[in-house]
């Protein structure tokens, strides 16, 4: 998994995950594959960003999805 790639920096993007610290965000990458965009077609435009960078972006999106928050019992 290439979640390495994913950046948290609360002066880049407020933020939001974003790719290795650029101003393309996760949610971005994801939007654009959800709107029928091709991976070709993205990496073209945004030339600074590596097919590693889609794999990641969908690994984290996947690895989010996964994540459970409970509530907190207090008795």
């Amino acid at each position: 998994m290439h979640i390495e790639r994913i950046t948290h920096n609360p002066a880049v993007m407020g933020g939001k995950p974003c790719i290795r610290g650029l101003r393309v965000t996760v949610g971005t990458i994801l939007g654009l594959l959800a709107g029928g965009k091709s991976r070709e077609r993205i990496l073209q435009a945004y030339p600074y960003l590596e097919p590693e960078d889609i794999d990641a972006a969908l690994a984290y999106a996947a690895w989010r999805l996964e994540e459970r928050e409970e509530p907190l019992v207090v008795a």
